[in-house]
């Protein structure tokens, strides 16, 4: 397991915080790299050890999570019916994105708690952080919970 001093520098700043839980590398780092361009912190989890990914986003403690639920590895809907069973997570607004276009999955993924399900053949990932930007900045000034 990562141990939390090789994330700790992310914490420092007052910036909203975001995990990205996504297999996929090229996905996951290039939405890294263009959400700390646009003033995030953010860390990548690859998703192949769950216990990790459960034990970085409490000590991260992002204020939102963008989750692939179609991991090689571990299965995402668990993953994610894991963040919000848990009371010290449950709150966190998670945005899905995923390959996954059926609509069992999305129903699944939203019935589980997901505030969000974004299609990644939909959306490249400069239109994502324009969404997922354009969605957190409208919740903020209506000071709506997700």
């Amino acid at each position: 397991m990562a141990t939390p001093v090789a994330f700790n520098f992310y914490c420092m700043s007052k910036n909203k915080r975001i995990i990205i839980i996504d297999d996929d590398a090229n996905a996951l780092y290039g939405l890294l790299a263009k959400l700390r361009i646009e003033g995030f912190e953010a860390i990548a989890d690859e998703g192949y050890d769950k216990m990790e990914v459960l034990e970085k986003i409490k000590f991260f403690k992002p204020n939102y999570i963008i989750l692939d639920v179609a991991l090689v590895k571990l299965n995402g809907f668990k993953i994610l019916a894991e963040i919000k069973a848990d009371p010290a997570t449950s709150k966190i607004p998670i945005f899905v994105f995923t390959d996954l276009s059926d609509s069992d999955s999305r129903k699944k993924s939203l019935g589980l708690g997901a505030n969000f399900y974004l299609i990644k053949t939909e959306l490249n990932l400069d239109e994502f952080v324009v969404k997922f930007k354009k969605i957190i900045n409208n919740k903020e000034k209506t000071n709506e919970n997700f």
